[in-house]
């Protein structure tokens, strides 16, 4: 999972590697599972959109700035500007994923239509039933399809828990060994716990994490508490199955929809397929209620996108043609920007470092083409060259303080090319190159 870049918009979900895509703006995190933070550290500079108990997790466990993150709350909508102006803006709404604890997916709606990004999710049919996804069209859906395949059979949570709950009660004279992720599965663990009566033995630092999420108190810290304890997945091995059993006769517990090994048999590890990603059949639900316009899996797939294709109506106006506004691809080009280059002679090295690598797909075309143009585009550019010239977008500290026009630059030789911005900020011969 390496996150995903919303074509043709500043929005990025789940995306943190920012140096190779310089064009993302917006920030938004779906959970706080580490296939989701792969590059976000205590470093990170730029705001961070998610949902209020992803945001206690984050700055918990990686230490990003509180005043970076934005937690938003669940089912409502929020106004989130596209450019510097504020001339594009979009709403934002958050739902629950049911997936993990502060997991959510995101309604984005704006100039690009409705996309609809999942996040990793556990379809339940109460998601359709209720707004805002009840009677929505959705242009773009992308999908967790991380079980779609007719060959996948997984049971309800209910049921993996009753499946659970059996092999506990077989042996009576165990202990239990849960091997889980840092997050996820802690409703699983407290229903356990009223139904064997045990206290739920973890790691102080898992304790801490638990005590963040305000769950029942059925979890406690150091050995002897309980038989039920939770150690990371990756301690289920041999060599700590040989070490439990050596002090008292223990089983393993892998809640996970991931095959069984070979060596899980000989070791009295059981693999339950309990998931918190939807099964194949919720999956096909959710599309034939939902009937959205385009599809793009999140996991990459070439079998399952094939699959997919027939779940896909006719999208009347394709992503791909949406042209992107002038001051939105000012934001994307983050060009001026001075939350991101400051003043001063380094801050314009660093603007024309960034131009030389903004991709061709933000680079306005040639006036000929846009000769039929409306009046109220021309009036938005217009506005967002003036605002540039003025100070609001552009800060290095040679920039013409007047406002400009557009056109093409006198006796440069290319006609029908112009400039957003300030020829003396970025030099036009670094214009004309991309």
């Amino acid at each position: 999972m390496s996150g995903t870049l919303i074509a043709n918009t500043p929005i990025a979900v789940d995306f943190w590697r920012i140096q190779k895509k310089r064009h993302a703006r917006l920030f938004f995190l779906s959970h706080m599972h580490s296939d989701h933070t792969a590059g976000l550290t205590s470093t990170w500079r730029h705001r961070i959109y998610c949902s209020p108990v992803t945001g206690k997790i984050l700055h918990h466990q990686l230490q990003v700035k509180k005043s970076l993150i934005c937690s938003l709350e669940l089912a409502v909508g929020h106004k989130i500007d596209l450019d510097e102006l504020g001339l594009q803006t979009m709403t934002v709404t958050l739902i629950d994923a049911n997936h993990c604890p502060g997991s959510v997916m995101f309604l984005f709606e704006g100039y690009f239509g409705t996309i609809l990004h999942t996040g990793d999710f556990r379809y339940h049919p109460s998601m359709l039933q209720h707004p805002p996804l009840n009677n929505t069209r959705i242009d773009v859906l992308y999908l967790d399809n991380t079980n779609f395949s007719p060959n996948k059979k997984l049971p309800s949570r209910e049921e993996a828990t009753k499946q659970i709950k059996d092999i506990i009660k077989e042996h009576p004279e165990h202990d239990v060994v849960f091997g889980l992720y840092k997050i996820g599965k802690e409703k699983l663990m407290v229903e356990l716990a009223k139904e064997f009566k045990s206290r739920i033995v973890v790691s102080p630092q898992k304790l801490e994490l638990l005590n963040l999420l305000e769950l029942e108190d059925v979890f406690e810290a150091g050995g002897g508490a309980g038989r039920i304890s939770v150690v990371q997945e990756s301690d289920v091995n041999r060599l700590n199955m040989n070490h439990w059993n050596q002090a008292h006769p223990t089983i393993a517990i892998l809640p996970t929809s991931r095959p069984a090994k070979e060596w899980h048999k000989n070791y009295d590890v059981h693999v339950v397929p309990y998931s918190d990603h939807s099964s194949y059949q919720e999956l096909q639900e959710f599309l034939n209620i939902l009937k959205p316009c385009s599809l793009e899996p999140i996991v990459k797939h070439q079998m399952c996108e094939v699959l997919l294709k027939d779940y896909a109506q006719p999208l009347k106006k394709p992503l791909l043609e949406i042209k992107v506004p002038p001051s939105v691809q000012v934001f994307m080009m983050g060009l001026g920007c001075p939350e991101r280059y400051g003043q001063g002679k380094a801050a314009k090295r660093q603007v024309v470092q960034a131009a030389r690598q903004i991709p061709k797909g933000v680079v306005f075309e040639a006036l000929e083409e846009h000769a039929h143009a409306s009046k109220d585009l021309r009036g938005e550019l217009q506005s967002v060259l003036n605002s540039c010239a003025a100070g609001s977008l552009c800060h290095t500290e040679d920039c013409t303080n007047r406002p400009l026009s557009y056109g093409p630059k006198k006796n440069d030789g290319k006609k029908g090319r112009y400039s957003i911005l300030p020829r003396k900020c970025v030099p036009w011969r670094h214009i004309k190159k991309l």
